[in-house]
């Protein structure tokens, strides 16, 4: 009772409007790449990479792919076609895409509440579970998909053997993911408590 007392004394909407002001900074950052994909707009053109040495790499002007730094440098594509385009955006579309769908699940939970001024219900506990699995996959694939891209980027150039690739996966995004399945377990608690509640009134 005191938690709801504390949550009813904030103002209904600020929730939704910091949920709100998060997505659009985030379809803002998935936009302007895809725009830079098409040509719209000036792509990206840089990566960052590790290097195997301390060394600073720069490949030939002439080959159209430059590093620029000494462990942690910058990969540079030069004028980059339509598929150097997707390689560099790719992995950050991606999980500008999954954080989209993970704010828009948090806005729908916290329209519920706003609407009937009760979290525990049956949907928040589906839209927690599909929260974790968005969250993990942006711990998992988004790396992979780094991988994947930077290898294709430098493979066949002069600076292949200069770059270090690994697979980084997000420990912290992995334990957000747990955590909130951890809170859909909860939810799904608090849901079937206040449907027993109701049955006996």
């Amino acid at each position: 009772m005191q938690a709801t007392t504390w949550w009813r004394r904030l103002d209904r909407h600020s929730l939704e409007l910091i949920i709100g002001l998060a997505l659009l900074g985030v379809g803002l950052s998935v936009l302007f790449p895809l725009l830079g994909v098409v040509g719209l707009i000036p792509p990206q053109e840089t990566r960052e990479v590790t290097l195997n040495s301390d060394t600073e790499v720069t490949a030939p002007s002439g080959d159209g792919v430059s590093l620029s730094g000494t462990r942690q440098a910058e990969l540079t594509v030069d004028d980059p076609g339509l598929l150097d385009r997707v390689l560099l955006a790719g992995p950050g579309i991606v999980q500008g895409v999954l954080v989209l769908v993970v704010l828009t699940l948090l806005m729908q939970i916290a329209l519920t509440f706003s609407g009937s001024g009760e979290f525990f219900v049956r949907r928040n506990t589906r839209r927690l579970y599909t929260i974790a699995v968005g969250l993990l996959l942006i711990a998992t694939v988004v790396p992979a998909l780094e991988v994947v891209t930077t290898t294709a980027l430098v493979s066949g150039t002069p600076v292949e053997q200069a770059v270090v690739i690994t697979y980084r996966l997000s420990g912290v995004t992995v334990l957000l993911s747990f955590l909130a399945v951890a809170l859909a377990g909860a939810f799904a608690h608090g849901t079937r408590l206040r449907a027993d509640t109701e049955g006996l009134v």
